[in-house]
């Protein structure tokens, strides 16, 4: 089966992790990049031996014969490529978070639909190697039926550092972090019903949340509570990136704990077992968990651009993560729980 064509847009921190996750799956070749800055996509396309470099998307689309584009630029930008993606009929695929806000998001998911483009979604965070272990335990039906959870990604690591940008957006935690939280939290349980929510600023050097914790009412019958700091207490530092997960079931309680550990506790007794990621050589050591879970997202992706499988995160499905996460900021501002 030849080959798809592809061009990222974007070669700011994230994108080398992207390309080099790509080349770790078949099927998918990168042809082209494009940046506004000429020369930092000049530099990437040298590391991968990619052979077109532009700073013009348009003339991009228009000389390449792609058959899909990865957006890995910042968060304002999204909307326009993906229109420009929809008017060129080419399908695409695009960061997290989807768009700033939600009535944006709306518009590219229906200029996709409009244009029977394909767009999905890159939502990574799901398909990291101990939650997907996680979602089959509790699937099986050892711990009986959920009723209660409890997801949380509270770190001291300097996120900052790396990703100085993050200290001027006006909401920060809930979009960045909490699109991957309230996304799992989807993922386990299914749609909410409503939310409450009630954010932090710990850094005063920000403009944004730096704490949110939420709460979910899934269905009258499970609740889920979600908390994520990025407070850089010293204490936290190692948690970075774990997401940690304790859900009880009328039969018993599984847990993903710290170091990859799950433990599965009923009337059988309790038994735990490591689950770590696999280790790719090009992963930043700081990010090395969520690193990982690129590849099998991308491949996700990749199969349903085949048409050999459905993608897990199409723009539709992502669309009602990006709702949650108003939602949240609403009951934040107004300190009332959100009817879904």
């Amino acid at each position: 089966m030849t080959n798809l064509r592809f061009a990222i847009f974007g070669t700011g921190f994230w994108s080398r992790f992207q390309l080099a996750a790509w080349t770790e799956i078949s099927g998918a070749d990168c042809v082209a990049l494009f940046n506004r800055t000429r020369a930092k996509a000049q530099t990437l396309a040298a590391e991968f031996n990619i052979r077109a470099v532009y700073n013009d998307p348009e003339e991009l689309l228009r000389r390449e014969q792609l058959d899909f584009i990865d957006i890995i630029t910042d968060v304002d930008t999204h909307s326009a490529f993906v229109a420009l993606a929809a008017e060129y009929k080419v399908p695409v695929i695009c960061q997290k978070p989807m768009a700033p806000t939600l009535a944006l998001a709306e518009q590219m998911v229906m200029a996709c639909r409009a244009g029977r483009v394909p767009f999905f979604v890159h939502e990574n965070w799901r398909w990291q190697t101990p939650i997907r272990q996680l979602k089959q335990i509790v699937a099986s039906g050892v711990i009986g039926v959920p009723f209660r959870a409890r997801i949380a990604m509270i770190t001291g690591f300097p996120v900052f550092v790396n990703q100085p940008f993050l200290k001027e957006l006006d909401q920060f935690i809930l979009t960045d972090l909490g699109s991957h939280i309230l996304d799992v939290a989807r993922l386990f349980f299914g749609e909410a019903e409503s939310v409450a929510c009630q954010t932090q600023r710990i850094h005063r050097d920000i403009k944004g949340e730096d704490v949110a914790t939420v709460l979910l009412n899934m269905d009258g019958k499970m609740t889920v509570i979600c908390e994520m700091a990025y407070a850089e207490t010293p204490l936290e530092h190692d948690r970075f990136p774990q997401t940690t997960i304790f859900i009880e079931g009328d039969r018993g309680s599984a847990e993903l704990s710290l170091d990859y550990w799950i433990r599965v506790t009923n009337e059988d007794g309790t038994h735990a077992r490591r689950y770590p990621p696999p280790h790719y050589s090009w992963a930043d050591p700081d990010y090395d968990l969520v690193h990982a879970s690129i590849v099998p997202c991308n491949a996700n992706l990749l199969g349903a651009l085949r048409g050999t499988g459905m993608a897990e995160t199409s723009g539709d499905d992502n669309l009602r993560t990006v709702r949650l996460v108003h939602a949240a900021y609403r009951s934040a501002a107004s300190g009332e729980t959100i009817r879904l």
